[in-house]
């Protein structure tokens, strides 16, 4: 449902990406693991053209999205969710009004958007928080807000940039216990997560993949990437991982 073919882009002279190639099946649960500034979010945002890459080819559902016209772009992100980092909500706005507006974008009558959205909220466990101003709720109530938003339009992918990054540390267990329940329940929607949490990984992805400045440089399922890791970062993963077991 989607392939990427040579991906590249740089900022001045910064190899950003550096000739990226990924594949992923409808319900597939990809992992995009790295250290910071190793291109991951990049990689993440080109793919719905929120970051412009310099050269490569997109496809999804055979849609070239290299090629599309802004309009065109536009209709196709109907079908593809995003969570960032950073939340990216409307203060002004509350928690059911910013769930329901891509819905009224779309063209739903208020009515029927809202009731999409309390539906929605209820499975991130925000339904009584629905009429709630948004700058009053903590970092992960925010977060799952965003993860609402990006259910409510009924992706068939969804884009995860760092989601529990911003968050507390004590707060991040809420937002991953969301996240795993929506992988369990939706198993025709597929996803792509950037993440640096390594139990959360290992438990929703089918395939983790490695980058590391620009390129992945290994990929495998969960178990076997983070067991026998080839490359130098699985090492470092599969290190995490035995010194938490200590």
């Amino acid at each position: 449902m989607l392939r990427i073919n040579n991906l590249k882009k740089c900022y001045d002279k910064n190899i950003v990406l550096d000739g990226v190639d990924f594949h992923l099946k409808e319900g597939e649960i990809a992992a995009v693991m790295g250290p910071s500034g190793c291109g991951k979010s990049t990689f993440i945002r080109c793919i719905n053209r929120l970051v412009e890459p310099d050269s490569g080819e997109i496809f999804f559902h055979d849609i070239p999205l290299h090629e599309l016209q802004a309009e065109e772009m536009e209709k196709v992100r109907q079908k593809i969710g995003f969570v960032f980092q950073h939340f990216n909500l409307i203060n002004r706005l509350s928690v059911k009004q910013n769930v329901a507006l891509g819905l009224i974008k779309q063209g739903f009558t208020i009515e029927e958007a809202y009731e999409k959205a309390l539906a929605v909220l209820k499975d991130v466990g925000l339904e009584k928080l629905a009429d709630s101003s948004v700058d009053r709720l903590s970092g992960g109530e925010k977060q799952r807000v965003g993860i609402a938003r990006a259910l409510v339009i009924e992706p068939d992918l969804i884009l995860l940039d760092e989601p529990t990054a911003s968050l507390d540390p004590i707060l991040v267990r809420e937002v991953l216990d969301v996240l795993e329940e929506i992988a369990m329940k939706r198993k025709n929607t597929s996803m792509i997560i950037v993440t640096h949490e390594i139990s959360f990984a290992r438990k929703v992805a089918d395939r983790i993949y490695f980058m590391d400045q620009g390129s992945f440089i290994e990929s495998g399922e969960p178990e076997l990437i983070l067991n026998t890791p080839s490359s130098w970062i699985g090492k470092k993963y599969k290190n995490i991982i035995n010194y938490n077991l200590i």
